[in-house]
């Protein structure tokens, strides 16, 4: 339960973001008129919204600043994020200590801490889950080919699942991203293409137990298509250890991502993530000292909530693990 209430939280940090930590108002009066520029900014990361609702101007010009702008005696107002100040805003003198403006001080540049850790959970939970997406697309493809169709099918993938296993997974990323140019799409796309083999080896086993079941037989005497069998009624109940692999694999993306960041294959400055918070914190870790434990706190919080997911997900769907704690 902790650990499902501490992925809700990051969750909810990282989609309410632009109205957490942002140099942009979540509603003003500004010159006679009243906009909303932080709401736009959180009802923009649902895809396809900003064809349907533009962002309003003066807000977005880049040479536009309201908090110089603003003017009281006009009847200017405006109700602010927690965080009044924006991941790239340059806010006060480099590596300045916390203090009542800058909760968590600011980095090498400038730039707020807090603000850049609240929108490096966006990049972490980004990494962690569509980089499994992608490793779930692939694994239970090639998985579901293997276990049903057997044969030279299921010795060809299954010996390719073994080649890629040889290699140690960040090392493999690595040396992949090296031909790439650093980018969280690369990071996402490299480690979606590096970790679905233990959903592939789960989703092999689990149609391989299945395929020979009662219902399967049935199935397939009645003359229902491989295809269509595989899809309605042996995926379905081979998903159970997926789920859980997904879990644990999620956690692990965000520790790769964290690392491919603070070595520099990752996101790059002047971007927002918890991996180059912690290599700024470690270039200037004699005076700057202050970046290295939030990041490192974040950090472990997230995988371990993951991990604490993934033990209870396996405990409800293992019946042996709940005999054993009877």
């Amino acid at each position: 339960m902790v650990g499902l209430c501490v992925v809700a939280v990051l969750f909810l940090v990282a989609f309410l973001s632009p109205i957490l930590a942002n140099e942009q108002p979540i509603l003003c009066r500004f010159d006679g008129g009243f906009y909303y520029p932080a709401v736009v900014d959180l009802i923009h990361q649902v895809p396809g919204t900003s064809l349907i609702i533009q962002k309003q101007r003066p807000y977005r010009l880049a040479t536009f600043d309201f908090k110089r702008e603003f003017d009281p005696e006009r009847g200017d107002w405006a109700l602010w994020t927690p965080v009044r100040y924006g991941p790239r805003e340059i806010a006060a003198e480099p590596l300045a200590g916390p203090s009542s403006r800058h909760w968590l001080g600011t980095d090498q540049s400038g730039r707020d801490v807090l603000s850049r850790m609240v929108h490096g959970t966006v990049v972490s939970m980004k990494v962690g889950f569509l980089s499994m997406g992608i490793a779930v697309i692939l694994g239970l493809v090639l998985g579901c080919i293997a276990g049903y169709a057997g044969g030279a099918a299921d010795l060809v993938i299954s010996r390719f699942i073994e080649v890629v296993m040889c290699f140690p997974p960040f090392f493999l990323i690595l040396a992949v991203l090296a031909w790439f140019p650093p980018s969280i799409e690369n990071v996402m796309i490299v480690i979606g293409l590096t970790r679905w083999v233990g959903i592939a080896r789960f989703a092999r086993g689990e149609i391989l137990r299945i395929r020979e079941t009662d219902y399967a037989l049935a199935a397939r005497s009645l003359g229902v298509r491989p295809a269509q069998l595989v899809l309605r009624h042996l995926l379905p109940n081979a998903l159970a250890p997926v789920l859980v692999s997904v879990t644990f694999g999620i956690a692990v993306s965000i520790l790769i991502e964290a690392g491919l960041s603070w070595l520099g294959f990752g996101v790059q400055p002047p971007d927002a993530s918890w991996g180059t918070i912690l290599r700024s914190g470690y270039e200037n870790l004699f005076t700057a000292g202050h970046m290295i434990p939030p990041a490192c706190v974040a950090i472990f919080l997230a995988v371990l909530s993951f991990n604490l997911v993934g033990d209870t997900l396996r405990y409800v769907i293992d019946p042996r693990l709940q005999a054993e704690r009877a």
